[in-house]
This record gives structure tokens, C-alpha cells and sequence, in this order.
């Protein structure tokens, strides 16, 4: 996909053109999590997206599990910080190839979004709870302006309460994910 846009002059005009307005957001999960990270030379401020590559368990990966939303600029995340939420997660490539040093840049900047934890709420590389084992448990990352973010596991797959095996009752009908999905409304007011 990011090759059929990258190599095509008019369209990576197009993408150019979209990314660079101030008035639209993007959200790439999973595969387009992948694919966006791959045009990352088209998107303000997001040069440092790292490539998605084979999970280190070198299997598709696919079940809950828990990540915690961090201290981000990501439009689609506010009011979400430090919660710890239950997620869907199906890739076989969602290892991010960030170091150290890198993620800890990019928590500075706002751009690290989330992360894999443990039943303590801390950031995990132990497998099954961090499913690709990418370093610090990163699973989610945002462009400096807060835009764009991208994420290997699926939000849209837990947007009511009843994609939840437990939850608490001030929840109502809907999931905890659904706040995601209203901010993005919320922001383009």
C-alpha cells in the first residue's frame, strides 16, 4: 500500500497535501499502522516512526490484552492518559524497531501513545502480555502535532461494553474505546 502511494507522483501529492492541513487527523491501526509508518516521510513530525516488523515469537499473535494510554499529544487519546484498558490485538508483524533512547525522545515530544503493561500497570516486553515484544512495550505512537497516530492493536474492536468479558458498571453500553472515536468527533468541532 505505502509503495502504491510513495511511487505514484499524483498520488503522493494527494497524501502530501492531506497530511500538511491543519484541519484532518489520521489513524492507522494494524496494517495501517504499518503502512503509515512506511510514509512517514510524507506526514510533519513524524520522521521518527519507527518500521513494524515480525513479532519476536515469529507467530500472528491474536487476543486481549492490556495497554496503558501515556502522556500524549495525540488528539485521539485526550482525557485518556494513564488509563489502563483492555485491547484486541491480530498482526504477525508489530514488532517497532525503536530503542531506548528513542522512545524515551519520544515520550519527551508527547509521541509515545501507548504501551503493552503488566497486571501492574508497567511497561512490558514479557511475552504473552506484550504480544510482538517490541522494546518499552510500545504499541502506539503519534506525530509531534498529535494527528496522526498509529497503533497496532484494535480499538474498533472494543468500542462497546460488550466486547468486554468484565467492566465496570458506570461504563453503561459503552467501551472504554469509544472515548477514542468521540475525541476525534470532539476535535473536528
Amino acid at each position: 500500500w505505502a509503495n502504491s502511494i510513495l511511487f505514484h507522483d499524483e498520488l503522493r501529492m494527494q497524501f502530501v497535501r492531506f497530511f500538511a492541513r491543519p484541519d484532518t487527523f489520521s489513524l492507522g491501526v494494524c496494517n495501517g499502522c504499518q503502512m503509515m509508518a512506511q510514509l512517514k516521510d510524507l506526514i510533519p513530525g513524524a520522521e521518527n516512526f519507527p518500521r513494524f516488523v515480525a513479532n519476536k515469537s515469529a507467530r500472528f499473535e491474536a487476543r486481549t490484552v492490556n495497554v496503558k494510554v501515556e502522556r500524549t499529544k495525540s488528539i485521539l487519546f485526550k482525557g485518556m492518559q494513564d488509563s489502563i484498558l483492555p485491547i484486541a490485538v491480530a498482526h504477525g508483524e508489530g514488532y517497532a524497531t525503536l530503542d531506548n533512547n528513542e522512545i524515551d525522545g519520544m515520550a519527551k515530544h508527547g509521541q509515545l501513545a501507548m504501551r503493552y503493561v503488566d497486571s501492574q500497570g508497567h511497561p512490558t516486553e514479557t511475552y504473552p502480555l506484550n504480544p510482538n515484544g517490541s522494546v518499552g512495550g510500545v504499541t502506539g505512537l503519534c506525530s509531534t502535532d498529535g494527528r496522526v497516530t498509529i497503533m497496532m492493536p484494535h480499538p474498533e474492536r472494543n468500542l462497546k461494553a460488550y466486547n468486554h468479558s468484565w467492566k465496570p458498571e458506570e461504563w453503561d453500553e459503552d467501551g472504554a474505546w469509544m472515548r477514542m472515536f468521540r475525541n476525534a468527533r470532539a476535535w473536528l468541532r
